[in-house]
């Protein structure tokens, strides 16, 4: 099988790592069992650019099981756990990912990837469905993980330019609601721990946007004692963060309070210059999104006298007004550059998603329109059971008479 990765003797440890996910995963571990004994994928190649961390090996292992020949870049060029590649290139995927690559290493992983003419895709962030665009590969559908993701393929859709059926698995209930919150919410303020160790409690905590990551990363800092200050766009995400419990300002007002900021937009730009300049000596600045452009790195590096790495992931800038600013992560996601991403427990319900809409593509993909697509709501239904049923929470069901009253427009006072 041919791979690239950073050290193939680190694969003992990955197993490890492996198995502990996969124990934590139930959802998914009986969709490989169920996989494994009806191989559905025989013979398909799929290629997926994700974050290559333990829960993603459960997820290339169940497609392995199906039958599928598997092939995987990193969605990050800091993301990848090596321990982790080198245990995946032992069990037989085809695998080019290691941590700390330059933007043309990146690039090349997902060349690699595209050169074995998937039939199917498996997306975070959209840049291997660019790039298959790009190189007019003819692909049977896709899936897209995350909402920076889907937005790229919405206007990619929206030009007419979309040639294949991507379901956005990051709009299902079971992943947007647990994973982009509870999920986001609880890594995102482990990498600040694992990077900074600076007590949470009493500190301004300012959260720059207001959507589902916005929403679980406010609700953990607020559950460590932070005062948390939401900065929003949108009035009526500002009126709800409101109404949750948060103050909320305009980031010029934040700035000059804020002791810790995290980026969740999914937008360009949103921390600049004239935002750094008001902070307080000592301000920490992180980012939840997937790609490292909403702390403006140009404005930062234009206002630094000089910068020094003080901690892994950790540098410290002295900017031109005498006051020091602290970059995590070099602005990427702080949750798998200092940390290790989503707990598996959250994954499970994605990747389950992941897994279910990728057989669901390769036997329906000639029926489905060439559009961005919700995961059918019998498989959103299913991971949602099947969790529920791993957990050992029971849940009632609708008798007759009321399903028949739902139904109906002739029962009133």
């Amino acid at each position: 099988m041919p791979y690239k990765v950073k050290d193939i003797s680190l694969s003992k440890r990955g197993i490890l790592d492996i198995e502990w996910a996969s124990n934590h995963m139930p959802v998914l571990s009986l969709i490989r069992e169920d996989f494994k004994s009806r191989k559905p994928l025989e013979g398909v190649k799929v290629s997926a650019c994700l974050h290559i961390t333990k829960e993603t090996a459960v997820l290339l292992l169940t497609l392995k099981a199906a039958g599928a020949e598997v092939y995987a870049s990193p969605s990050n060029p800091l993301s990848t756990q090596d321990h982790v590649a080198a245990a995946l290139a032992e069990s037989g995927i085809n695998i080019f990912a290691w941590r700390n690559q330059t933007e043309e290493e990146y690039y090349w992983c997902i060349s690699q990837i595209l050169n074995s003419n998937p039939s199917i895709t498996i997306d975070d962030g959209a840049d291997l469905t660019v790039e298959a665009h790009k190189r007019n590969i003819r692909v049977l559908g896709g899936t897209e993980e995350t909402t920076t993701g889907v937005v790229r393929l919405k206007s990619l859709e929206a030009s007419s330019q979309l040639k294949y059926p991507i379901i956005s698995v990051n709009d299902a209930n079971t992943k947007y609601l647990f994973d982009n919150r509870y999920g986001t919410g609880q890594s995102t303020l482990d990498g600040i721990l694992r990077a900074t160790s600076v007590l949470i409690a009493g500190k301004n905590f300012v959260v720059v946007g207001y959507g589902w990551v916005g929403r679980g990363i406010a609700l953990r800092a607020k559950g460590m004692g932070a005062n948390v200050i939401v900065v929003e766009v949108d009035p009526i995400r500002a009126l709800e963060a409101a109404m949750d419990g948060f103050a909320v300002m305009n980031l010029e007002n934040a700035s000059k309070i804020g002791d810790i900021f995290v980026t969740a937009t999914g937008n360009y730009h949103v921390i600049r210059k004239e935002h750094m300049l008001l902070m307080k000596n000592g301000a920490i600045l992180a980012n939840a999104g997937h790609f490292n452009v909403e702390i403006s790195l140009e404005d930062l590096n234009d206002i630094t006298v000089s910068k020094e790495t003080i901690r892994e992931y950790v540098v410290r800038h002295k900017l031109v007004n005498g006051k020091n600013v602290y970059l995590l992560a070099e602005g990427r996601l702080v949750n798998l550059v200092c940390a290790e991403g989503h707990p598996s427990e959250v994954m499970d319900m994605s990747f389950s998603l992941q897994a279910l809409s990728v057989e669901y593509l390769y036997y329906n993909s000639k029926n489905l329109p060439i559009k961005v697509l919700r995961v059918p709501s019998e498989i959103d239904r299913k991971v949602a059971s099947l969790k529920l049923e791993s957990m050992g929470i029971k849940i009632d069901k609708l008798t007759y008479e009321q399903e028949k009253y739902l139904k109906s427009w002739e029962y009133g006072t």
